[in-house]
């Protein structure tokens, strides 16, 4: 049984803790790009990791289980229906986003091994900044188009 949520929809906890780390996280890349503008690189690195963490964490242990749960079953009929398009174009562009987001934290950390490596960070950084708040703003879409709405 899911227990009931705390930001006053119809949505449960989890729903409602996935939306708040995802906007947290969404607001930490904001701040990490600020910084870099302001050529504070080693504290960007360090705030880029957390809000990297924050929202591959919440992917992996809330989201993906939920696409595979409740939209993947229904692709492609009824991906014109509800919220199953959103929804998709949401988790593409996520996954997409987490995946280069992953890879260019362990980068930065020196966790990459040097086959890998890269040197343009901004072209790569500023693609994952872009596909990070797509799919933020598709998941909240998502989220009010599930819960508020009740579609």
């Amino acid at each position: 049984m899911e227990q009931p949520g705390f930001l006053g929809t119809h949505a449960g906890f989890i729903p409602d803790l996935t939306l708040v780390l995802i906007l947290i996280s969404s607001t930490l890349f904001t701040i990490g790009w600020q910084l870099a503008v302001h050529k504070h690189f080693k504290v960007h690195r360090w705030v880029q990791t957390v809000a990297a963490l924050i929202n591959a964490i919440v992917v992996l242990t809330f989201m993906v289980r939920s696409f595979v749960m409740f939209i993947l079953p229904g692709i492609p009929g009824k991906l014109l229906e509800g919220s199953y398009g959103v929804t998709t174009v949401h988790a593409f562009a996520g996954a997409i986003g987490l995946i280069l987001g992953i890879f260019i934290v362990l980068r930065a950390n020196g966790l990459m091994p040097k086959k890998l490596q890269f040197t343009n960070y901004k072209l790569f950084m500023r693609i994952s900044y872009t596909l990070y708040m797509l799919a933020t703003l598709g998941g909240v879409i998502v989220y009010v188009t599930v819960y508020v709405s009740s579609i």
